[in-house]
């Protein structure tokens, strides 16, 4: 009795999350309220005939994992959110792109710097900083909205094969399922994926558009941080790789150095880099939350076991390439996490498959990754039906990465 209320209950508020903007309720508010309640209600009606105890010890596991992705988003995106208050992302960004380029050229050059920026930045400021360049451009809706596409499925691309980069990257690097090196033969096949859906988008596509030069200053100190952000991010990835160092450690180190460093630079009257801290978006890691204790009792009543039977009847390849398209309505963080719960039996080849899946596969319909929602809260001419029009391209691009990274992995891992 007690299993299916708590199923009801988590259905509910899966409902909640693809609902949000119907219902006008964070999605982070409804998944730490389920979370929460379905916990407490199986301490009062022991699941399993577990006896307290047992479940205190199950509620530990889950919140132990909890806490080594939360410490770990806090760290980068704290650095992310003092750099982007201090307008050195935008700065930067204008000094990368010309004055005057072909629509067809910053197609191609959007793609790059919304595939190249969210590798180490986190997809909501690599999607905000694109879609702010597309903004400013004196462009027809019909191309705006081509950019806008182009730029979600380029943020969630450029995010799967780094642990900095995408959040069920990190969870499935976490589980050990694959490592650092692993991830990094993701690089090439989702980066084709990314030019294929330029070319596409890019017929039809002429004239020049002007880039407008209002020249920002770019301080010292902030360059000072940008560099002990490079250097946490590359000192986390060859920590790992040498000595199996948690990137949690590497990247609190350097968000301590990152304190005492900026205690030591010039600065403004009473500011305190421990400020930027309230900066990060507490709303994100709280829905993560939330969605982890869902998934953690999904896991303890034993409805993720119906993952693996779906593993039995399907090769491991079609089943990934499946998940992807549900993780365009499915919310991608509690689908990975149901995956890793479920403990399904895979090469690292297939989990590298899953990785490109779960990451990118949310692109194909806009409201199947946070990029996708920020484009649209963005651009008020892009809705779920105007994005819709592009499903065929998204999908031959999604494909074409896939099946990259299935050649990829292959050749590097025989």
């Amino acid at each position: 009795m007690i299993n299916t209320i708590i199923l009801i209950l988590v259905i509910i508020s899966f409902i909640m999350i693809i609902t949000e903007d119907l219902i006008h309720i964070n999605k982070a508010k409804t998944t730490l309220f389920f979370g929460t309640l379905c916990w407490i209600l199986a301490f009062i009606f022991p699941i399993n005939s577990n006896d307290s105890i047992q479940t205190n010890h199950q509620l530990n596991e889950n919140l132990l994992e909890i806490a080594t992705l939360w410490l770990f988003l806090m760290s980068a995106m704290t650095f992310v959110a003092y750099l982007n208050s201090k307008g050195f992302i935008s700065a930067l960004v204008q000094r990368i792109l010309p004055k005057s380029i072909s629509e067809r050229g910053l197609m191609f050059v959007i793609a790059i710097f919304a595939f190249v920026f969210s590798s180490f930045a986190d997809n909501v400021t690599a999607t905000l900083v694109a879609i702010a360049v597309v903004m400013n451009l004196q462009l027809e809706v019909k191309k705006r909205l081509k950019y806008a596409t182009l730029i979600v499925f380029s943020v969630n691309s450029g995010g799967v094969s780094l642990i900095t980069g995408d959040v069920t990257t990190l969870m499935i690097f976490l589980e050990n399922k694959v490592t650092i090196s692993n991830l990094l033969i993701l690089i090439l096949p989702s980066f084709l994926g990314v030019l294929t859906l330029a070319s596409l988008l890019s017929f039809g596509l002429s004239g020049n558009v002007q880039l407008s030069k209002t020249r920002l200053k770019i301080e010292k100190p902030d360059i000072i941080i940008a560099i002990i952000f490079m250097l946490t991010i590359s000192g986390t990835l060859l920590l790992n790789v040498f000595f199996q160092i948690p990137p949690v450690l590497s990247f609190l180190f350097g968000l301590s150095v990152m304190f005492l460093v900026a205690n030591m630079l010039p600065k403004k009257k009473n500011e305190d880099v421990l400020h930027y801290i309230r900066e990060v978006e507490y709303d994100a890691l709280l829905f993560f939350l939330g969605v982890l204790l869902l998934v953690g009792i999904l896991k303890e009543i034993g409805v993720l076991s119906g993952f693996t039977e779906l593993y039995e009847f399907l090769p491991a390849m079609q089943v990934n390439y499946i998940v992807g398209f549900m993780s365009s309505v499915i919310d991608n963080v509690p689908l990975t996490a149901a995956l890793l719960k479920a403990d399904v039996e895979m090469k690292v080849t297939e989990w590298l498959m899953l990785t490109y899946a779960t990451g990118v596969g949310g692109s194909i319909l806009v409201i199947g990754s946070a990029a996708g929602i920020i484009a649209m809260s963005k651009i008020k001419e892009l809705s779920f039906m105007s994005y819709l029009r592009n499903i065929g391209y998204l999908t031959i691009a999604y494909t074409v990465g896939y099946i990259g990274v299935y050649f990829a992995a292959n050749w590097v891992l025989s």
